[in-house]
């Protein structure tokens, strides 16, 4: 298939085609709003096992980790065992323009670095709480929250840096200085939860059962170690192709999450790296946080066995009830 440019040595096709249903853009608006925030998205790509979103034509979008047969050299790639398959994946290393090209033409749309670098598989970069609001709420229930996260943060002695997920919620980003390792960063991760909890219970919920959450935000403090989370600037797979675009704390309220599209941000943005200018320096995790955490159960596992619990009282009610038989015929 004949290339309808060529950028960076990477050829690059069918640039007129729509993106995907709903996106208000073509495949060459993606190409060229990556190509234009490449200087401030691949700094935060470089040396961390990617993850992409993809969304091919007449296709659903889909996760990509084991990059395909037909990479380029050009792309570094790194192994990587995933112990729930019991196989090695390859993961490809965006360390640089030319391998973003690369990535825009296979209609990668999405981009999901881990917290962690190649090499520190052990040592996150980054704390991270993830708010989702309830389903139908407004984005000024999560701003609260985010506001109630920011004190949580403050009441320990640490900074952290706000951007929209690019879909509903928002992210909060905590720098670190490397040396704690997963377990105390996701123990810290979820005594700051379980803290800006208790600042507004009416307003945000730690609950990681949907149905308990009665209407609240969620302080998702699930991200930790080799989680990912959609990178600053990183478009979505939403109608009118947002992105998840940094805001200052005091640019959060009145913020709409919609009016950062694939075809607004850069004009936003102009010369400027609020993402990278927003950043606190990198900190140490304070000890005391670290053990508060390490009290509270990880989510995911007490959701599972919550779950369990819940399903076999089921299935004792419905055996104690069986439905009533019906009637025969006349």
């Amino acid at each position: 298939m004949s290339a309808d440019e060529e950028r960076d040595g990477v050829p690059l096709t069918n640039l007129g085609q729509p993106l995907f249903a709903g996106s208000e853009a073509t495949k060459r608006d993606l190409v060229d709003y990556l190509d234009a925030v490449a200087g401030r998205l691949v700094p935060q790509l470089e040396g961390r096992p990617l993850s992409v979103v993809r969304v091919l034509r007449g296709q659903k979008p889909f996760m990509q980790k084991n990059v395909p047969k037909y990479t380029p050299s050009f792309v570094k790639t790194i192994g990587v065992w995933a112990e729930t398959s019991r196989r090695e994946v390859s993961y490809a290393l965006c360390d640089d323009r030319r391998t973003l090209l690369w990535f825009a033409n296979q209609r990668a749309v999405e981009y999901h670095p881990p917290l962690v670098r190649a090499g520190a598989w052990d040592r996150p970069t980054h704390l991270v709480m993830d708010l989702d609001p309830p389903s139908g709420g407004a984005f000024a229930t999560v701003v609260g929250a985010a506001h109630l996260v920011r004190r949580a943060l403050a009441g320990a002695g640490l900074e952290g840096a706000v951007k929209t997920s690019g879909a509903k919620g928002v992210h909060v980003f905590v720098p670190l200085d490397g040396t704690a390792p997963a377990e105390d960063v996701a123990a810290a991760t979820r005594a700051l939860a379980a803290r800006a909890e208790r600042l507004d219970p009416a307003l945000a919920t730690t609950a990681f059962i949907r149905e308990d959450r009665e209407g609240k935000v969620f302080l998702d403090s699930t991200r930790a170690g080799g989680a990912t989370v959609v990178a600053a600037y990183s478009p979505r797979i939403r109608p009118g192709t947002p992105v998840s675009f940094p805001l200052p704390w005091d640019g959060l309220d009145g913020a709409d999450p919609a009016a950062f599209t694939l075809r607004t941000a850069v004009r936003l943005l102009g010369d400027r790296d609020p993402w990278a200018e927003l950043m606190p320096a990198p900190q140490p995790l304070p000890a005391d946080l670290v053990e508060e955490g390490r009290a509270i159960p990880i989510a995911r596992v007490q959701a599972m066995h919550e779950g369990r619990r819940r399903a076999r009282a089921r299935a004792r009610r419905a055996a104690a009830d069986p439905p009533d038989a019906p009637s025969p015929e006349p």
